[in-house]
């Protein structure tokens, strides 16, 4: 802020057009942060005006009538007010204001452990203000070879709510310390030429075969560039559902037993790389300009 104030002219001209000016710069700088703190804290301080109020007041002798009645004694007395009032106004007016306008903080992110796992995965989070942020993860993978009997598939998805705290977090949402809960739907098929596992009933929708976990997350979201961040996540909690083993033999399979899982522990590992999205939504020290 400092470095605007002094090295940014009132007005940037070019070819005699106004195309940039301090005060815009101001208003832009983290989403209007800085701007909407001096107009609270210093403004009113800047604004003067000024009232000033002259007056006179004395009595001033008027020559002594001729008595009407000569046999009376009267005495006339004349009072005269003379009030000055002088007012001078001193208003400041600052060039053109360029309206703020209000930040906006998205992000787009993929887990790179499910792309190893050749699992495509996409995930968006939007930030709520006050530390607080809304995100949801899809992912879908349907790999087969019925030659040899080799499956690999998983779909299902994911809504978390998080709240960031700590010095980053204070400097830029959608970064730094978090905590969160979260909940998971989903199901899969996994089969690598021996004994098979199905999560969920087979056939039907993933409503009628879903496995489910819920749990609390701490992650750490660490800018990388600009725009992007590294976000690593541990999650720990409960894991729910029906599965079922089977067997391949010759063309069919043959289901063996069928299972109620209940796992407490590890349900969930991030290492996303973000996107990060939105008007003053960008990492001021690295990966880009100051």
């Amino acid at each position: 802020m400092l470095e605007i104030l002094y090295h940014t002219p009132e007005f940037v001209l070019r070819e005699g057009e106004v195309v940039d000016s301090r005060q815009r710069q101001l208003g832009m700088l983290h989403g209007g942060q800085p701007w909407h703190y001096m107009e609270e804290r210093f403004f009113p301080e800047l604004r003067a005006s000024g009232v000033q109020v002259v007056f006179e007041t004395g009595e001033v002798e008027a020559p002594s009538p001729e008595p009407v009645v000569p046999s009376c004694d009267t005495v006339v007395a004349e009072h005269r007010d003379t009030v000055e009032v002088v007012r001078r106004d001193t208003v400041v007016v600052p060039g053109p204001v360029v309206p703020s306008r209000k930040p906006f903080y998205m992000a787009l992110k993929t887990n790179l452990l499910y792309d190893v796992a050749l699992v495509p995965n996409i995930g968006a989070e939007f930030y709520l203000g006050r530390g607080w942020s809304l995100g949801g993860n899809w992912m879908y993978a349907w790999w087969n070879s019925n030659k040899r009997h080799n499956y690999w598939r998983l779909y299902g998805g994911e809504l978390e709510i998080r709240k960031y705290f700590g010095r980053r977090a204070a400097e830029k949402p959608l970064t730094g310390h978090h905590l969160g809960l979260y909940g998971q739907l989903f199901t899969y098929d996994f089969e690598l030429g021996g004994t098979g596992y199905m999560g969920g009933k087979p056939g039907g929708t993933l409503w009628e075969k879903m496995n489910y976990a819920v749990g609390l997350e701490y992650g750490y979201s660490l800018p990388v560039a600009r725009r992007l961040n590294l976000d690593f996540v541990i999650g720990v909690g409960y894991w729910g559902g029906e599965y079922h083993t089977y067997d391949p033999v010759d063309d069919h399979y043959v289901r063996k037993e069928t299972r109620q899982r209940h796992w407490f522990g590890p349900t969930k590992a991030e290492i996303s790389l973000v996107w990060l999205i939105g008007r003053g939504n960008y990492n001021e020290k690295k990966g880009g300009k100051r």
